[in-house]
């Protein structure tokens, strides 16, 4: 098929296209009223950012989604953002901005294919079914046509899947292997199932750390859908707060985010809480696709002992075996995650870069990347806590 047929549009808000049109790019798997492969890519979700001021004007992440069209239908789409800054993407570039303009360049604005502040794999050239192979190409070239034409230094896809990767790179982005720590759920009937793929000592070490989780004095409850309620945000927005303001130096999302996600987001997501002496003291919260949970946002009031690990980590794993899920991704970085049964795993992301030195010189340094994340993960795999047998036959 002819790509000239194929028109390109840029949105400035996902309300400049209707939810179900979207969705019908973004998770046609959900058209039967199933979950979604992966809810970030979903209407309600972008909008969500959107609405509640997450992204958009004082953020550095302005909405410039692209839409692909053929005789008047859509057949593609794109969450990107113009961004004038490299914060809430963890595909990490600051490097490449520094040495780019230190060399006299201008790195900002760039043009970011991504979901905002969300570090977990999917995709994000969102096709119709039937439309895959053209509608990604047409996406991509449009990506970089409205890079060229308002002088961007670059385009970022970032955490995409790895076949997006393959066939980005098959027409001309370059692409970056980093890696995560996922946990892998194989067939396991129960928790117990899964220690017993463990070495003694992993295993005596896990239990161990949830018994001291679990006797902190309080009780853990896991709350989903019309479970959840607005005083739990209110808690929640304290705890959020406080490791945002810890780990990167302000929160990225607002508070009317959550407010906007509980009206239209309740059964994609499941809050774990701890609760002691009738108050809140902790909760991790996780939004769940049609085969993966997704641990996103931590936060605590009080601290106990190993009570993060149990409340991120371990119940995201008790949901998993309990729904059937099939992996659990635990957010950015933590090689802590490695004994606790999370497995490093590859992510992906696409490039490309205007100025062909600047671009060769990145192509140089992906190459050797690559060769150090293989290597980086080949080591950890062996020194996790699976037993060896159990770790030569980990997907």
């Amino acid at each position: 098929m002819d790509q000239a047929q194929i028109e390109i549009r840029v949105l400035s808000s996902l309300s400049q296209i209707p939810a179900a049109e979207w969705d019908a790019c973004a998770c046609p798997e959900a058209a039967d009223g199933g979950r979604p492969l992966d809810p970030f890519t979903t209407h309600r979700f972008l909008a969500a950012l959107e609405d509640s001021g997450s992204v958009g004007t004082g953020t550095g992440w302005h909405p410039q989604h692209l839409t692909a069209h053929l005789d008047g239908m859509l057949i593609a789409a794109a969450p990107a953002y113009a961004k004038s800054h490299s914060q809430g993407e963890y595909i990490f570039d600051h490097n490449w901005a520094h040495a780019y303009e230190r060399a006299g360049g201008r790195y900002y604005p760039k043009l970011q294919i991504a979901v905002p502040f969300t570090p977990a794999t999917g995709r994000r050239f969102l096709t119709r079914p039937g439309y895959e192979r053209i509608g990604l190409e047409a996406l991509a070239q449009g990506a970089v046509q409205l890079a060229e034409r308002n002088r961007i230094s670059s385009v970022h896809v970032t955490f995409c899947t790895g076949a997006e990767a393959e066939a980005g790179a098959a027409v001309g982005l370059m692409a970056r292997r980093t890696q995560q720590f996922h946990w892998l759920n194989r067939g396991y009937a129960d928790f117990d199932g899964f220690l017993a793929d463990l070495s003694s000592r992993k295993r005596k070490t896990i239990r161990k750390e949830r018994r001291q989780a679990n006797g902190f004095g309080g009780t853990i409850r896991t709350l989903t859908g019309a479970e959840l309620r607005p005083e739990h945000w209110d808690a929640f927005w304290i705890f959020y707060q406080d490791t945002g303001a810890r780990k990167w130096g302000s929160p990225y999302l607002t508070r009317a985010f959550f407010d906007i996600a509980h009206e239209t987001m309740a059964d994609d997501m499941t809050l774990v809480l701890a609760e002691r002496d009738g108050r809140p003291v902790a909760g991790a919260l996780n939004f769940v696709g049609r085969d993966t949970i997704y641990g996103r946002y931590w936060g605590c009031t009080e601290h106990h002992p190993c009570l993060h690990f149990e409340l991120c980590y371990y119940r995201a794993i008790d949901i998993a075996i309990a729904q059937g899920l099939d992996r659990v991704e635990a957010g950015a970085q933590g090689e802590h995650k490695l004994a606790r049964g999370y497995l490093p795993a590859e992510t992906h992301s696409l490039h490309w870069v205007a100025d062909p030195g600047f671009a060769e010189a990145i192509a140089r340094y992906l190459e050797a990347e690559r060769d150090a994340v293989g290597e980086e993960i080949e080591l950890l795999t062996e020194y996790g806590p699976f037993k060896k047998t159990q770790v030569e036959e980990q997907p």
